[in-house]
Protein backbone atom coordinates (compact mmCIF):
# COMPACT_ATOMS: atom_id res chain seq x y z
CA UNK A 1 0.00 0.00 0.00
CA UNK A 2 2.92 2.36 -0.66
CA UNK A 3 0.78 4.37 -3.07
CA UNK A 4 -1.82 5.14 -0.41
CA UNK A 5 0.92 6.40 1.92
CA UNK A 6 2.35 8.48 -0.88
CA UNK A 7 -0.94 10.17 -1.74
CA UNK A 8 -1.64 10.87 1.94
CA UNK A 9 1.70 12.67 2.20
CA UNK A 10 0.90 14.80 -0.84
CA UNK A 11 -2.57 15.65 0.40
CA UNK A 12 -1.13 16.63 3.80
CA UNK A 13 1.07 19.13 1.93
CA UNK A 14 -1.90 20.40 -0.07
CA UNK A 15 -3.96 20.99 3.07
CA UNK A 16 -1.07 22.50 5.05
CA UNK A 17 0.05 24.89 2.30
CA UNK A 18 -3.56 25.70 1.30
CA UNK A 19 -2.84 25.00 -2.37
CA UNK A 20 -5.84 24.87 -4.68
CA UNK A 21 -4.92 21.96 -6.99
CA UNK A 22 -2.59 18.99 -7.13
CA UNK A 23 -1.56 17.75 -10.60
CA UNK A 24 -0.25 14.22 -11.06
CA UNK A 25 1.10 13.06 -14.41
CA UNK A 26 3.94 10.85 -15.64
CA UNK A 27 7.40 12.17 -16.43
CA UNK A 28 7.56 14.87 -13.76
CA UNK A 29 7.12 15.28 -9.99
CA UNK A 30 3.67 16.20 -8.63
CA UNK A 31 2.79 19.85 -9.27
CA UNK A 32 0.66 22.15 -7.11
CA UNK A 33 -1.14 25.35 -8.03
CA UNK A 34 -0.46 28.05 -5.44
CA UNK A 35 -1.97 31.51 -5.81
CA UNK A 36 -2.66 30.78 -9.46
CA UNK A 37 0.90 29.63 -10.31
CA UNK A 38 2.03 26.05 -10.98
CA UNK A 39 4.88 24.85 -8.74
CA UNK A 40 6.70 21.48 -8.93
CA UNK A 41 7.17 19.60 -5.67
CA UNK A 42 10.75 18.59 -4.95
CA UNK A 43 10.16 14.86 -5.00
CA UNK A 44 10.78 12.05 -7.46
CA UNK A 45 9.61 12.09 -11.07
CA UNK A 46 6.49 9.92 -11.36
CA UNK A 47 6.60 6.78 -13.50
CA UNK A 48 3.53 5.31 -15.27
CA UNK A 49 3.37 2.69 -12.46
CA UNK A 50 3.36 5.46 -9.82
CA UNK A 51 0.41 7.27 -11.39
CA UNK A 52 -1.60 4.05 -11.77
CA UNK A 53 -0.89 3.19 -8.12
CA UNK A 54 -1.88 6.65 -6.93
CA UNK A 55 -5.06 6.54 -9.01
CA UNK A 56 -6.08 3.09 -7.69
CA UNK A 57 -5.49 4.14 -4.08
CA UNK A 58 -8.29 6.74 -4.16
CA UNK A 59 -10.57 5.99 -7.14
CA UNK A 60 -13.88 4.15 -6.48
CA UNK A 61 -14.53 0.97 -8.49
CA UNK A 62 -17.38 2.60 -10.47
CA UNK A 63 -15.03 5.40 -11.57
CA UNK A 64 -12.18 3.04 -12.48
CA UNK A 65 -14.64 1.30 -14.79
CA UNK A 66 -15.69 4.62 -16.36
CA UNK A 67 -12.01 5.52 -16.86
CA UNK A 68 -11.54 2.28 -18.81
CA UNK A 69 -14.68 2.82 -20.88
CA UNK A 70 -14.49 6.51 -21.76
CA UNK A 71 -10.95 7.53 -20.81
CA UNK A 72 -11.88 9.84 -17.94
CA UNK A 73 -13.89 10.13 -14.73
CA UNK A 74 -14.67 12.61 -11.91
CA UNK A 75 -15.53 12.02 -8.27
CA UNK A 76 -15.39 13.69 -4.88
CA UNK A 77 -13.66 12.17 -1.86
CA UNK A 78 -12.99 13.13 1.74
CA UNK A 79 -9.45 13.24 3.11
CA UNK A 80 -10.33 12.40 6.72
CA UNK A 81 -11.97 15.47 8.24
CA UNK A 82 -9.22 17.75 6.90
CA UNK A 83 -10.62 18.53 3.47
CA UNK A 84 -12.60 17.23 0.54
CA UNK A 85 -11.27 16.91 -2.98
CA UNK A 86 -12.85 16.95 -6.40
CA UNK A 87 -10.82 14.57 -8.53
CA UNK A 88 -10.53 14.36 -12.32
CA UNK A 89 -8.78 11.20 -13.57
CA UNK A 90 -7.94 10.91 -17.26
CA UNK A 91 -5.72 9.15 -19.77
CA UNK A 92 -3.05 11.05 -21.66
CA UNK A 93 -0.66 9.38 -24.12
CA UNK A 94 -1.93 6.08 -22.75
CA UNK A 95 -0.91 6.89 -19.18
CA UNK A 96 -2.94 8.05 -16.18
CA UNK A 97 -3.18 11.71 -15.18
CA UNK A 98 -5.03 13.20 -12.21
CA UNK A 99 -5.99 16.62 -10.96
CA UNK A 100 -7.22 16.98 -7.39
CA UNK A 101 -8.92 20.25 -6.44
CA UNK A 102 -9.09 21.05 -2.73
CA UNK A 103 -12.53 21.98 -1.44
CA UNK A 104 -12.08 23.75 1.89
CA UNK A 105 -14.30 22.34 4.62
CA UNK A 106 -15.10 25.68 6.20
CA UNK A 107 -17.60 28.13 4.72
CA UNK A 108 -16.44 31.67 4.13
CA UNK A 109 -18.69 34.62 4.91
CA UNK A 110 -19.73 37.14 2.25
CA UNK A 111 -17.31 39.61 3.88
CA UNK A 112 -14.39 37.17 3.69
CA UNK A 113 -15.17 36.52 0.03
CA UNK A 114 -15.68 40.22 -0.64
CA UNK A 115 -19.08 39.47 -2.20
CA UNK A 116 -21.25 42.48 -3.19
CA UNK A 117 -23.40 43.38 -0.16
CA UNK A 118 -26.62 43.50 -2.22
CA UNK A 119 -26.53 39.68 -2.39
CA UNK A 120 -27.95 39.20 1.10
CA UNK A 121 -31.02 41.28 0.06
CA UNK A 122 -31.51 39.21 -3.10
CA UNK A 123 -31.32 35.93 -1.16
CA UNK A 124 -34.35 36.88 0.88
CA UNK A 125 -36.54 37.17 -2.22
CA UNK A 126 -39.25 34.47 -2.21
CA UNK A 127 -38.51 33.34 -5.76
CA UNK A 128 -36.33 33.98 -8.77
CA UNK A 129 -33.29 32.81 -10.69
CA UNK A 130 -29.89 33.87 -9.37
CA UNK A 131 -26.92 32.98 -11.57
CA UNK A 132 -23.25 32.72 -10.64
CA UNK A 133 -21.00 32.70 -13.68
CA UNK A 134 -17.35 32.74 -14.62
CA UNK A 135 -14.69 30.46 -16.09
CA UNK A 136 -13.73 27.14 -14.47
CA UNK A 137 -11.78 27.70 -11.27
CA UNK A 138 -13.12 31.21 -10.64
CA UNK A 139 -14.63 30.27 -7.28
CA UNK A 140 -18.30 29.90 -8.30
CA UNK A 141 -18.74 26.81 -6.12
CA UNK A 142 -17.32 28.62 -3.10
CA UNK A 143 -19.57 31.66 -3.57
CA UNK A 144 -22.65 29.45 -3.96
CA UNK A 145 -21.73 27.31 -0.95
CA UNK A 146 -21.44 30.51 1.07
CA UNK A 147 -24.91 31.65 -0.09
CA UNK A 148 -26.51 28.28 0.69
CA UNK A 149 -24.80 28.32 4.09
CA UNK A 150 -26.12 31.84 4.74
CA UNK A 151 -29.68 30.69 3.99
CA UNK A 152 -29.13 27.61 6.13
CA UNK A 153 -28.13 29.88 9.04
CA UNK A 154 -30.96 32.38 8.64
CA UNK A 155 -34.15 30.77 7.25
CA UNK A 156 -36.12 27.56 7.73
CA UNK A 157 -36.23 26.36 4.12
CA UNK A 158 -36.05 23.07 2.29
CA UNK A 159 -32.92 23.39 0.13
CA UNK A 160 -32.13 20.85 -2.60
CA UNK A 161 -28.74 20.90 -4.31
CA UNK A 162 -28.10 19.05 -7.59
CA UNK A 163 -24.35 18.69 -8.04
CA UNK A 164 -21.82 16.89 -10.22
CA UNK A 165 -20.00 15.93 -8.02
CA UNK A 166 -21.04 17.20 -4.56
CA UNK A 167 -18.31 19.52 -3.36
CA UNK A 168 -19.10 21.27 -0.08
CA UNK A 169 -21.07 19.14 2.39
CA UNK A 170 -23.85 21.03 4.21
CA UNK A 171 -25.26 20.05 7.62
CA UNK A 172 -28.94 20.66 8.39
CA UNK A 173 -29.01 23.85 10.45
CA UNK A 174 -32.07 26.10 10.33
CA UNK A 175 -32.90 24.61 6.92
CA UNK A 176 -33.23 21.03 5.75
CA UNK A 177 -30.67 20.37 3.02
CA UNK A 178 -30.77 17.44 0.62
CA UNK A 179 -27.80 17.14 -1.71
CA UNK A 180 -28.20 14.92 -4.78
CA UNK A 181 -25.17 13.85 -6.78
CA UNK A 182 -25.62 13.47 -10.54
CA UNK A 183 -24.62 9.96 -11.63
CA UNK A 184 -24.91 8.60 -8.08
CA UNK A 185 -28.28 9.68 -6.67
CA UNK A 186 -29.96 10.68 -9.94
CA UNK A 187 -28.92 10.16 -13.60
CA UNK A 188 -28.82 13.70 -15.00
CA UNK A 189 -29.65 17.37 -14.37
CA UNK A 190 -33.00 17.61 -16.25
CA UNK A 191 -34.30 14.51 -14.46
CA UNK A 192 -33.01 15.78 -11.08
CA UNK A 193 -34.69 19.14 -11.61
CA UNK A 194 -37.99 17.57 -12.66
CA UNK A 195 -38.00 15.43 -9.51
CA UNK A 196 -36.91 18.31 -7.27
CA UNK A 197 -40.10 20.22 -8.02
CA UNK A 198 -42.12 17.37 -6.44
CA UNK A 199 -40.05 17.45 -3.24
CA UNK A 200 -41.61 20.61 -1.74
CA UNK A 201 -38.46 22.73 -2.18
CA UNK A 202 -37.98 26.40 -1.31
CA UNK A 203 -34.50 26.62 -2.81
CA UNK A 204 -32.91 24.58 -5.62
CA UNK A 205 -29.25 24.78 -6.57
CA UNK A 206 -28.55 23.55 -10.11
CA UNK A 207 -24.83 22.79 -10.29
CA UNK A 208 -24.54 23.36 -14.03
CA UNK A 209 -27.02 24.76 -16.52
CA UNK A 210 -25.44 23.34 -19.63
CA UNK A 211 -28.32 22.32 -21.91
CA UNK A 212 -31.70 23.47 -23.11
CA UNK A 213 -33.68 21.05 -20.92
CA UNK A 214 -31.92 22.13 -17.71
CA UNK A 215 -32.04 25.87 -18.48
CA UNK A 216 -35.70 25.68 -19.42
CA UNK A 217 -36.61 23.72 -16.26
CA UNK A 218 -34.61 26.15 -14.07
CA UNK A 219 -36.45 29.19 -15.50
CA UNK A 220 -39.82 27.48 -15.01
CA UNK A 221 -38.94 26.54 -11.41
CA UNK A 222 -37.98 30.16 -10.68
CA UNK A 223 -41.25 31.41 -12.17
CA UNK A 224 -43.37 29.01 -10.14
CA UNK A 225 -42.27 30.31 -6.76
CA UNK A 226 -38.87 28.82 -6.01
CA UNK A 227 -35.49 30.39 -5.42
CA UNK A 228 -33.18 28.80 -8.01
CA UNK A 229 -29.40 29.14 -8.08
CA UNK A 230 -27.54 28.13 -11.22
CA UNK A 231 -24.03 28.33 -12.63
CA UNK A 232 -22.81 28.91 -16.17
CA UNK A 233 -19.30 29.15 -17.57
CA UNK A 234 -19.98 32.53 -19.16
CA UNK A 235 -18.09 35.73 -18.42
CA UNK A 236 -20.02 38.88 -17.64
CA UNK A 237 -23.72 39.45 -16.99
CA UNK A 238 -24.50 40.61 -20.52
CA UNK A 239 -22.88 37.53 -22.09
CA UNK A 240 -24.75 35.28 -19.65
CA UNK A 241 -28.19 36.58 -20.68
CA UNK A 242 -27.28 36.19 -24.37
CA UNK A 243 -25.95 32.67 -23.82
CA UNK A 244 -29.16 31.52 -22.11
CA UNK A 245 -31.35 32.89 -24.88
CA UNK A 246 -29.10 31.50 -27.65
CA UNK A 247 -29.54 27.95 -26.32
CA UNK A 248 -33.18 28.02 -27.50
CA UNK A 249 -34.40 27.63 -31.09
CA UNK A 250 -35.09 30.99 -32.76
CA UNK A 251 -38.85 30.38 -32.72
CA UNK A 252 -38.83 30.18 -28.90
CA UNK A 253 -36.43 33.02 -28.16
CA UNK A 254 -39.01 35.76 -27.81
CA UNK A 255 -41.01 33.74 -25.30
CA UNK A 256 -37.84 32.85 -23.36
CA UNK A 257 -36.83 36.52 -23.21
CA UNK A 258 -40.15 37.33 -21.57
CA UNK A 259 -39.91 34.36 -19.17
CA UNK A 260 -36.30 35.15 -18.28
CA UNK A 261 -37.03 38.84 -17.71
CA UNK A 262 -39.65 37.84 -15.12
CA UNK A 263 -37.66 35.01 -13.51
CA UNK A 264 -34.15 36.39 -13.21
CA UNK A 265 -33.27 38.50 -10.17
CA UNK A 266 -29.48 38.77 -10.36
CA UNK A 267 -26.23 37.64 -11.98
CA UNK A 268 -22.92 37.48 -10.16
CA UNK A 269 -19.99 37.03 -12.51
CA UNK A 270 -16.55 36.42 -11.06
CA UNK A 271 -12.87 36.03 -11.80
CA UNK A 272 -10.09 34.82 -9.49
CA UNK A 273 -6.69 36.56 -9.57
CA UNK A 274 -3.30 36.20 -7.87
CA UNK A 275 -3.09 38.61 -4.93
CA UNK A 276 0.17 40.37 -4.04
CA UNK A 277 2.38 39.01 -2.48
CA UNK A 278 0.58 35.66 -2.30
CA UNK A 279 -2.89 34.12 -2.25
CA UNK A 280 -5.87 34.85 -4.47
CA UNK A 281 -8.60 37.46 -4.59
CA UNK A 282 -11.93 37.55 -6.46
CA UNK A 283 -13.24 40.33 -8.68
CA UNK A 284 -17.01 40.50 -9.10
CA UNK A 285 -19.46 41.83 -11.65
CA UNK A 286 -22.94 42.26 -10.18
CA UNK A 287 -26.16 42.71 -12.14
CA UNK A 288 -29.32 43.35 -10.12
CA UNK A 289 -32.40 42.91 -12.30
CA UNK A 290 -34.43 46.11 -11.93
CA UNK A 291 -37.60 46.74 -13.96
CA UNK A 292 -35.45 48.72 -16.43
CA UNK A 293 -33.07 45.79 -16.90
CA UNK A 294 -35.97 43.34 -17.20
CA UNK A 295 -37.19 45.52 -20.09
CA UNK A 296 -33.80 45.34 -21.83
CA UNK A 297 -33.92 41.54 -21.60
CA UNK A 298 -37.51 41.36 -22.85
CA UNK A 299 -36.89 43.75 -25.74
CA UNK A 300 -33.66 42.00 -26.88
CA UNK A 301 -31.52 45.03 -26.00
CA UNK A 302 -28.98 43.10 -23.96
CA UNK A 303 -26.14 45.07 -25.58
CA UNK A 304 -27.22 47.92 -23.28
CA UNK A 305 -26.85 45.88 -20.07
CA UNK A 306 -23.23 46.91 -19.44
CA UNK A 307 -24.00 50.62 -19.48
CA UNK A 308 -27.06 49.95 -17.29
CA UNK A 309 -24.77 48.26 -14.74
CA UNK A 310 -22.51 51.31 -14.76
CA UNK A 311 -25.39 53.65 -14.01
CA UNK A 312 -26.92 51.21 -11.51
CA UNK A 313 -24.38 51.60 -8.72
CA UNK A 314 -27.03 52.78 -6.27
CA UNK A 315 -28.71 49.36 -6.69
CA UNK A 316 -25.44 47.63 -5.77
CA UNK A 317 -24.35 46.93 -9.35
CA UNK A 318 -20.77 46.84 -10.54
CA UNK A 319 -18.91 45.99 -13.76
CA UNK A 320 -16.12 43.42 -13.63
CA UNK A 321 -13.65 45.82 -15.23
CA UNK A 322 -14.36 48.47 -12.56
CA UNK A 323 -13.71 45.86 -9.86
CA UNK A 324 -10.46 44.86 -11.61
CA UNK A 325 -9.39 48.50 -11.93
CA UNK A 326 -9.89 48.97 -8.16
CA UNK A 327 -7.81 45.87 -7.40
CA UNK A 328 -4.97 47.34 -9.46
CA UNK A 329 -5.42 50.88 -8.08
CA UNK A 330 -5.39 49.65 -4.48
CA UNK A 331 -2.22 47.67 -5.27
CA UNK A 332 -3.83 44.32 -4.47
CA UNK A 333 -3.11 42.84 -7.93
CA UNK A 334 -0.56 43.28 -10.70
CA UNK A 335 -1.56 45.15 -13.87
CA UNK A 336 -0.94 42.11 -16.11
CA UNK A 337 -3.22 39.92 -13.99
CA UNK A 338 -6.17 42.33 -13.97
CA UNK A 339 -5.88 42.96 -17.73
CA UNK A 340 -5.82 39.20 -18.41
CA UNK A 341 -9.13 38.67 -16.57
CA UNK A 342 -10.83 41.71 -18.09
CA UNK A 343 -13.92 41.61 -20.33
CA UNK A 344 -12.53 44.52 -22.36
CA UNK A 345 -8.75 44.29 -21.93
CA UNK A 346 -7.94 47.07 -24.39
CA UNK A 347 -10.11 49.59 -22.56
CA UNK A 348 -8.87 48.57 -19.11
CA UNK A 349 -5.24 48.85 -20.25
CA UNK A 350 -5.90 52.36 -21.57
CA UNK A 351 -7.65 53.33 -18.34
CA UNK A 352 -4.71 52.12 -16.24
CA UNK A 353 -2.30 54.00 -18.51
CA UNK A 354 -4.36 57.19 -18.03
CA UNK A 355 -4.42 56.67 -14.27
CA UNK A 356 -0.65 56.25 -14.22
CA UNK A 357 -0.35 59.55 -16.06
CA UNK A 358 -2.68 61.05 -13.46
CA UNK A 359 -5.49 61.75 -15.92
CA UNK A 360 -8.04 60.17 -13.61
CA UNK A 361 -11.61 59.70 -14.74
CA UNK A 362 -13.94 62.24 -13.11
CA UNK A 363 -15.37 59.90 -10.50
CA UNK A 364 -11.93 58.97 -9.24
CA UNK A 365 -10.63 62.48 -8.77
CA UNK A 366 -11.61 62.82 -5.14
CA UNK A 367 -9.49 59.76 -4.32
CA UNK A 368 -6.48 61.66 -5.73
CA UNK A 369 -3.50 60.16 -7.38
CA UNK A 370 -1.75 57.88 -4.94
CA UNK A 371 -1.05 55.84 -8.07
CA UNK A 372 2.66 55.93 -8.82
Amino acid sequence: MAAALQIDKMLETVVREKVSDLHITTGQPPVVRVGGRMVRLETKTLTPEDTVGLMKSITPERNQQELQEVGGTDFGFAFGDKARFRVAVFKQRGHIGMVLRRIPNEFLTFQQLGLPSVISDLLHRPRGLFLVTGPTGSGKTTSLASMINYLNDTVDHHIITLEDPIEYYHQHKKSTINQREIGVDVPDFPEALRRALRMDPDVILVGEMRDLATISAAITAAETGHMVFGTLHTTGAQGTVDRIIDVFPTSQQEQIRTQLSVAIIGILSQALLPRKPKGVVAAYEMLVVTPAIANLIREAKTFRINSAIQTGRKFGMQLLDDALFSLWKNQICEEDDVVTKSNQPGELKARIARAKKGLLDEEEEEEDGEEE
